[in-house]
């Protein structure tokens, strides 16, 4: 039986009170995440949070610091072999985030494609666990909106 560790990192933008999700549909799923993604071998995870944040946003991100790393078993969303490990950091940019391609609402115009995503802006103030799909994300939220409204 071959077990393996799925690592993926993530960052938290915020601007305006906001907080940048991304609206992607994967796996044949409609979800609502933070942006980041897969560590690749031979990558550190600042780097790889560097990486996914240009790819999926086109922005120039800098670490402000680490926020998160998963502290409890999480099974692979996608494949009952993997163990997931998760690591968010804060993060910030010197771009111009009003040229970034945003929707309004969950979903909006979000076809059923595999790889399809629309970035969102999300209050802070109204941000709940729910309104993210994946189960360390929706930890994350509760954390950092508690610290960041403090």
């Amino acid at each position: 039986m071959d077990r393996y560790f799925n690592v993926r990192v993530y960052g938290l933008l915020v601007k305006d009170g906001h907080l940048l999700v991304s609206d992607e549909y994967c796996n044949g799923t409609y979800m609502t995440k933070l942006p980041g993604g897969g560590l690749e071998f031979g990558e550190g995870a600042a780097e790889c949070v560097i990486r996914e944040f240009m790819e999926e946003t086109g922005l120039n991100v800098r670490i402000v610091r680490h926020f998160y790393t998963t502290d409890f078993f999480v099974l692979s969303q996608f494949n009952s072999k993997g163990q997931l490990i998760s690591i968010y950091y804060v993060v910030e940019t010197d771009d111009d985030t009003s040229a970034l391609p945003t929707v309004k609402e969950q979903y909006e115009n979000l076809p059923g494609i595999e790889d399809a995503q629309n970035l969102r802006w999300h209050p802070l103030h109204s941000l709940k666990e729910e309104d993210l799909t994946l189960p360390v994300d929706k930890v994350v939220a509760r954390m950092f909106v508690e610290e960041i409204l403090k």
